[in-house]
């Protein structure tokens, strides 16, 4: 059985390149605690680190090739923790979620074509739109009784008025921790499919559910659906490698995955790395352990949250589905976006990532990284508690 321990360690992460704490500010009495980027504060799993050693004692790190083992553990992953059958060559892999996102715009749309998104929403979203010259289309998320809800009459009319030719959706949802129903999932689909809108979903969280939510891939609604759909997945957020950069993207539709297949090919970077491919097969096949020890971990530090913030306090950390990235209410507190950095970061010394990066909607919160030692994150509860 998995020691549950492992992940109280706290580790100094200074002087590694980790852009978590290469930067950090400066507090007015005590070092800062950074929890703002997506990155966790974990050791990975024990198997990703000896296969990583064992490329490094090789000492030869020539150009890397997937093989069919790699796409079988990939796909297996998926089928026996989602009951998502994927076949071998709806496989492509790509260095990161989001290169994976830009070939998928660039295959499916032009310049000036519209990409429809709900803020607020992981902010690289709104940046592939628009750094390709594709016209960004935002329906704002609806907080409603302390939960997230999509405007499905807004989601249609901006699809039809702004003639959308691509939805690009986060599930589960970034910042607000949401794991879509099914009903939502096949509204979205029904709407899409009405007016001909494909569908980029970025799944790279999916991994991160807590008891009670499922998440369910966007591609399995139908074999309809499944045909407008591609579906970003990855190994870096659930087994702590995002710095080694291996992602992959399911895409069925064979006349769909060979315009990606151009795009990529366009770009001249798209072999994953030697670290990357045997750290990738590592984690589906001998990590399955340690993650469902961290989400138990990981259910813990959302109760501490939970119970430190509940509704009726001056901040409040609303219900979280699934991700590691909690969302706080600060709106009770009547303060802008400066002046809440003020208060988190320079008074508290707790450094989140602002409500407002994620765009429309976002004002009057604070995204909160929970992903580290417990003891961790009671410090933080317990600095920001003492300045409200």
């Amino acid at each position: 059985m998995f020691d549950y321990s492992f992940f109280d360690e706290i580790y100094d992460r200074s002087n590694t390149s980790a852009i978590k704490y290469t930067s950090l500010p400066i507090a007015e009495k005590m070092p800062v605690i950074p929890m703002w980027i997506a990155d966790m504060d974990f050791k990975s799993s024990p198997a990703i680190t000896e296969a990583l050693k064992k490329v490094a004692d090789h000492g030869i790190y020539g150009y890397g090739e997937i093989d069919d083992e790699y796409k079988e553990l990939v796909t297996d992953w998926y089928n026996r923790r989602m009951n998502w059958k994927i076949e071998k060559d709806e496989l492509l892999t790509m260095p990161g979620v989001m290169f994976g996102v830009t070939m998928a715009i660039r295959a499916l749309t032009k310049e000036n074509d519209a990409v429809l998104i709900c803020q607020p929403v992981y902010y690289p979203f709104e940046n592939v739109v628009l750094n390709n010259n594709r016209k960004l289309v935002v329906n704002e998320l609806v907080l409603n009784n302390g939960r997230y809800e999509i405007d499905f009459k807004d989601f249609e009319e901006k699809i039809v008025k702004e003639n959308v030719k691509v939805f690009l959706f986060c599930s589960p949802h970034n910042p607000v921790a949401r794991v879509w129903e099914k009903s939502e999932l096949t509204k979205i689909a029904e709407i899409c499919l009405r007016h001909n809108v494909y569908i980029i979903s970025d799944e790279i969280h999916s991994d991160f559910i807590y008891e009670g939510s499922e998440h369910i891939p966007f591609s399995m609604l139908s074999e309809e659906i499944k045909m407008k759909t591609v579906t970003c997945v990855a190994p870096s957020k659930t087994f702590n490698i995002a710095g080694i950069q291996a992602s992959n993207m399911i895409v069925p539709d064979d006349k769909l995955r060979e315009k990606i297949l151009k795009e990529r090919t366009s770009t001249c970077y798209h072999h994953l790395n030697i670290m990357s491919i045997e750290a990738t097969k590592a984690a589906y096949k001998d990590s399955e352990e340690w993650l469902d020890g961290l989400l138990k971990y990981l259910k813990r530090n959302v109760e501490i949250l939970q119970k430190a913030f509940p509704e009726d306090y001056k901040v409040t950390a609303l219900k979280m589905d699934g991700t590691y990235l909690a969302w706080l209410d600060c709106r009770k507190l009547n303060l802008s976006a400066d002046e809440l950095d003020d208060l988190f970061l320079k008074k508290a010394g707790v450094w989140l990532h602002n409500g407002t990066t994620f765009g429309k909607g976002g004002e009057g919160f604070m995204r909160m990284n929970i992903a580290c030692p417990s003891s961790v994150l009671e410090e933080a509860v317990k600095r920001i508690k003492s300045v409200l």
